[in-house]
């Protein structure tokens, strides 16, 4: 019988892919410590390695934006469309 897949939490993927990416260990004893195949470490390692510069990206120090900020676009596009639906109204 084949066994189902694991489900493995952000924090043990981040800790397995830290412990590649500073080269202390071989995957194998990677793969043998945190009991998964050693491509699936590497694979985790190129996640974080190709994700760092996201990290570092935002002017805010990666802070998330205000609730202002992530409305403010919104709100706008709401209006153009009132007013795109208003002069529909009209022409029909």
């Amino acid at each position: 019988m084949a066994t189902k897949r694991r489900k493995h939490s952000e924090e043990f993927k981040a800790k397995g892919a830290l412990e590649a990416v500073r080269g202390v260990r071989t995957l194998s004893e990677l793969s043998a410590m945190f009991k998964v195949h050693p491509t699936v470490i590497a694979h985790w390692k190129r996640m974080l390695v190709e994700g760092a510069a996201g990290v570092f990206g935002t002017g805010n120090g990666g802070l998330p934006k205000s609730e202002e900020e992530l409305t403010a676009p919104l709100y706008e596009q709401i209006g153009r469309l009132q007013m795109e639906v208003d002069w529909l109204k009209k022409k029909l």
